[in-house]
């Protein structure tokens, strides 16, 4: 793709939300406001903010990431505009705010690369720690923890009259998928041979693997605790795939599929809400009026969407609960209908397929495993929602990335594609 075509995708892709947002006012009887103009002003500066710093700091990054996430980022922002005017204005801010950490990673790299990452990988993993544990904190101080929806995963700011909200476990995420690339890639060998064995069963040597373990287990047991059971599979997913990528052993897919499945099972045995989630999901309409309320509205929701849907601001997916989140692919499904959720798909298929090509290609380990770890994050935070929406597993409330509203994804996210961008870059040169 050529430096042309990709600024002209962008456009395109400003211009959609300016006129997403017109049509959303315009169905309304508002006429086109200020928001329109607004929302596309945001988009551009962010969008071509970013590119700026990509032919500047990357410049032989592949012109194939862009695209695809500026779509994405453009149909989650006309959606949650339409079902929230408050949070789309509100997303917008983000927006511009994940641009600018975006282009302060590239700025940050530029020189030195990716490599530095490996010098302080325990630092990072230090710091997820305490983006994990400062939930955690008492609620009522001017940055303290809070609880929503029955899981303690958000940081409340006091900023006035104003409160903001964001999850520091979107940052932590990213911190451990570079800890875990850079440690796998100094050790892959000794994690590869397995002189011990306990009957049939062949293990590394337990110093190979006991820091690494530790690493995942605190984390993991932090999540447990904050009943972010969803946030614990997507990191478990990316942790397994990444160990076996590195080591070259099926074995560890094996045990990692048994251990997710009996923590799965034990789960929904020892937490009632995770219960509850799982009879939702297999008897949505035995408890309409409750905890199965979300999924049949949902259902109803993509039964009223056909080929092309209802158009925007013409349907009702503001009667789902939590639309603008966990249901934002439903709620754009309805209104632009299978196609418009054929384009959201095709647009991550792309987004993976560049991440993959990225890792692929990167003649260094660390390298690689870190595009592989990041992408592999973004598939699996995609699978998780889009299969509890569709009712093809029990929810897990992870937001759709670069779709769902949600400041902290929007940046960590945001730095995810930074990452790739400069790890290409270095591919390339």
């Amino acid at each position: 793709m050529s430096e042309r075509t990709e600024a002209a995708l962008l456009l395109a892709a400003t211009l959609l939300v300016g006129v997403g947002t017109a049509v959303v006012t315009l169905t309304n009887d508002e006429g086109i406001t200020i928001d329109a103009y607004v929302a596309a002003s945001a988009f551009l500066a962010s969008f071509g903010g970013l590119l700026f710093a990509l032919k500047t700091w990357a410049s032989r990054a592949t012109r194939l990431l862009l695209p695809p996430v500026a779509l994405l980022t453009a149909l989650g922002l006309i959606e949650v505009f339409r079902l929230d005017r408050d949070l789309g204005r509100l997303q917008r801010y983000w927006l511009l705010l994940a641009a600018a950490i975006a282009i302060g990673v590239l700025r940050l790299l530029h020189g030195r690369g990716v490599e530095v990452l490996r010098r302080f990988r325990y630092l990072f993993l230090a710091a997820a720690f305490g983006f994990l544990l400062s939930p955690l904190l008492p609620s009522g101080l001017p940055i303290g923890g809070a609880t929503i929806n029955g899981s303690r995963l958000w940081i409340r700011l006091e900023l006035g009259q104003r409160t903001l909200s964001f999850q520091p476990g979107e940052a932590a995420k990213v911190l451990l998928v570079i800890f875990f690339a850079s440690y796998l890639a100094d050790r892959r060998r000794g994690l590869a041979e397995m002189p011990r064995s306990i009957g049939p069963i062949r293990l590394p040597e337990p110093r190979q693997l006991l820091p690494i373990l530790l690493a995942f287990g605190v984390s993991f047991a932090v999540l447990v605790y904050q009943r972010d059971l969803g946030a614990s599979v997507l990191l478990f997913g990316v942790f397994v795939v990444l160990l076996y990528v590195a080591t070259d052993r099926p074995a560890y897919l094996i045990a990692g599929g048994m251990l997710i499945s009996s923590g799965a099972s034990a789960a929904q045995n020892v937490f009632p809400h995770i219960q509850g989630r799982v009879d939702a999901w297999l008897h949505p309409f035995d408890n309409f009026s409750g905890t199965g309320f979300q999924i049949a509205q949902g259902i109803f929701a993509l039964g009223d969407a056909g080929l092309f849907g209802t158009g925007l601001g013409a349907g009702a997916p503001y009667l789902i609960p939590a639309a603008a989140t966990d249901y934002i692919f439903v709620a754009l499904v309805e209104e632009t209908g299978l196609a418009g959720g054929f384009a959201i798909i095709t647009a991550f298929g792309l987004l993976f397929a560049v991440g993959f090509g990225i890792a692929i290609r990167s003649g260094d380990t660390f390298r690689s495993l870190l595009a592989l770890g990041l992408t592999v994050t973004l598939a699996l935070q995609m699978t998780l929602i889009l299969g509890g929406v569709l009712r093809l597993m029990p929810l897990t409330g992870i937001t759709l990335p670069f779709v769902s509203y949600g400041g902290s994804s929007l940046l960590a996210n945001f730095g995810i594609v930074a990452l790739l961008a400069r790890i290409s870059h270095e591919e390339r040169a």
